[in-house]
């Protein structure tokens, strides 16, 4: 035992030094003000206030069910995306409407930033039928066919070649449709992954694939899963790959559209390594013991929330007010989500098998 404590500390060691070396060199990527200023004046007082509600949204209604959890209104597994919303909100804000998007079991951030409702997100978390799959599915199955959501995946990587074939249905079609898959930095050592992506870059496919590197899978480090930086891996299939800070929601936005922009003129995937950090667990009961409390305080800094607010009030897009009065319409929102959720039926017992087979 007491060897294994040892071990336990030097690989802790290990990776709170190489956290450190990885913000330092986040930070020293930082995107210089005027950037961010030029990307932020070519978006309309539209695309800037529905950014900042879009991740307001995801972390209320993350937060709210993070109380339901602890309060026994709701069970199963929940994966928050808090600390995340910037690489979901920028990367919906550079798609259109038609696109396609496949989630992961940390999907709240990506549906929401899809257009889902809030409340039907709810009802399906407290498994009523009212929710998108019913109250069958859970957190880690919310789909919309309708909004182009093809749904979350409680299978790591397997959302990858499902964007794949919705790519090559969208060539065959010849509809201009881009497809997004979300996955993260865990789904690298997959077969799924090098699979989609290898089958994407050999047809040229209009796909974009997401990772978020939100530097754990489950408790393991990304270093200690993959061999290299997913980012690194894009030469192997001729196709771009650049790494990007996933706390930018304006670098993400540019990014992506540039992305989507080359997967419409025929011109193949590309794969982004987005670098961000969820605040919370793996899991709502994680108790967050293989991470160090200054590593998570020193990204718990970098909020995107935060540094979007930071931004367009510093070029005076929005006031205070403006931030208040958007915050207040999410938290009437959310209460109506929430009551919404308590208010809808159970499903009954003759519903168990429904869905299984086809009928």
């Amino acid at each position: 035992m007491a060897a294994r404590r040892r071990a336990v500390a030097r690989a802790s060691s290990k990776t709170g030094k190489a956290s450190k070396a990885r913000a330092k060199a986040t930070k020293s990527r930082a995107r210089p003000t005027a950037t961010v200023n030029t990307t932020l004046k070519s978006m309309d007082d539209g695309q800037v206030r529905w950014i900042y509600q879009t991740m307001r949204r995801i972390r209320r209604f993350e937060e709210t069910a993070e109380e339901a959890f602890k309060a026994a209104k709701m069970r199963g597994a929940l994966h928050f995306y808090i600390g995340e919303e910037a690489t979901a909100t920028g990367a919906c804000a550079a798609l259109e409407d038609g696109d396609f998007i496949t989630s992961t079991h940390r999907g709240h951030g990506h549906c929401i930033a899809k257009g889902a409702r809030m409340d039907k997100m709810m009802a399906e978390l407290f498994g009523r039928t009212t929710g998108y799959s019913g109250g069958k599915g859970g957190s880690m199955h919310i789909a919309d066919l309708e909004l182009g959501n093809l749904g979350a995946n409680g299978i790591v990587g397997a959302g990858i070649p499902i964007a794949t074939g919705a790519a090559l249905g969208s060539k065959l079609r010849q509809d201009g449709q881009v497809t997004i898959s979300f996955f993260g930095d865990g789904a690298g050592p997959t077969g799924a992954f090098h699979e989609g992506v290898n089958v994407a870059a050999t047809m040229k496919l209009p796909v974009i694939f997401l990772c978020e590197n939100n530097q754990y899978g489950m408790a393991t480090h990304n270093e200690f899963a993959n061999a290299a930086p997913i980012s690194a891996r894009g030469p192997a299939y001729s196709i771009p790959s650049p790494k990007i800070d996933g706390n930018d929601v304006f670098e993400v936005y540019e990014t992506v559209k540039e992305a989507a922009d080359r997967a419409r003129n025929g011109e193949g995937p590309t794969l982004i390594e987005s670098l961000t950090y969820r605040h919370k667990g793996h899991t709502v009961l994680d108790q967050k013991n293989y991470r160090t409390k200054e590593e998570i305080a020193e990204w718990v800094a970098r909020d995107p929330i935060e540094r979007f607010r930071t931004a367009v009030s510093s070029a005076k897009r929005m006031t205070a007010k403006e931030f208040d009065a958007i915050d207040a319409d999410i938290e009437r929102e959310i209460e109506n989500a929430v009551s919404f959720a308590e208010a809808s039926p159970w499903p009954t017992l003759d519903a168990i098998e429904r869905d299984v087979y086809a009928e």
